[in-house]
């Protein structure tokens, strides 16, 4: 049985002292507990500190994550971030894979899969974003094209314990347009991506990874890709922003 996970990406938003009151106005929202669905937030990395320390004092049932990493263990790479620097700031997961990064700074199949293994060997979670642009789309090559990034991203890894690599989902042409994929079109592709672990690691392997389904998922409409069985969750970039709308979509992942 996979726990629902509901993770927030806040890309480039949120100055510490206004991250540390989101991560406050979150610990407030979900006081009362979130069930069985893992909560992640993952800020800036100018903001981890201070995040997790919220929600550390509260006690709340939170996860911290990055937004990124760099595989090697330390040395002259100017603005990067090592894995060892993540767990030592109280953050357990990490993004990888995001279309704006695969997109704005030219990271490859290959340089996720280098990041997965690094995050893996330290114990962090990554969480590997895959998915297609519109042209790829309306070509009517989306499954085939993140069956692909898939193989690639996973080359070599070793998976002993599926609830430690998460997948999300992403078609690029539904992030930040105000687009959405409807709920049949992430089953489609999610489908696609757990039939393709199988084939990788095994079925039972897959059938305890996590897949979430990632672009402009909101309050309104993550319930309807919630009744999908292969989408256990939600990447959340802009509703995640905001503590209220954040908390009513982990409320949802709960019923």
């Amino acid at each position: 049985m996979r726990n629902r996970m509901i993770a927030g990406n806040w890309k480039m938003n949120k100055t510490y002292d206004e991250g540390v009151v989101l991560a406050q106005g979150l610990v407030d929202e979900l006081k009362d507990g979130t069930g069985s669905v893992d909560v992640v937030v993952c800020p800036p990395a100018i903001d981890v500190k201070g995040v997790a320390e919220v929600i550390q004092q509260a006690n709340a049932p939170i996860a911290v994550g990055v937004q990124n990493v760099y595989w090697e263990e330390k040395g002259a790479y100017t603005g990067e971030t090592a894995p060892d620097m993540i767990t030592a700031v109280g953050a357990t997961y990490c993004i990888i894979g995001h279309s704006e990064r695969r997109g704005y700074f030219g990271e490859t199949d290959d340089d996720i899969n280098k990041k997965a293994k690094a995050l893996m060997a330290h114990g962090i979670v990554p969480i590997s974003c895959c998915g297609e642009s519109l042209e790829v789309r309306e070509a009517g090559k989306h499954v085939e094209f993140v069956v692909e990034q898939i193989k690639k991203d996973t080359e070599g890894l070793t998976i002993d314990d599926p609830s430690k690599y998460v997948v999300a989902y992403e078609p690029i042409w539904a992030i930040g347009t105000g687009k959405t994929a409807t709920a049949d079109d992430a089953e489609e592709v999610c489908g696609a991506i757990r039939k393709t672990l199988a084939e990788i690691f095994g079925q039972e392997t897959a059938d305890g990874i996590r897949i979430l389904y990632g672009g402009s998922a909101k309050p309104e409409n993550v319930g309807g890709f919630l009744e999908k069985e292969d989408v256990d969750g939600a990447l959340v970039g802009g509703a995640s922003l905001k503590a209220d709308s954040f908390a009513a979509m982990v409320r949802s992942a709960m019923a």
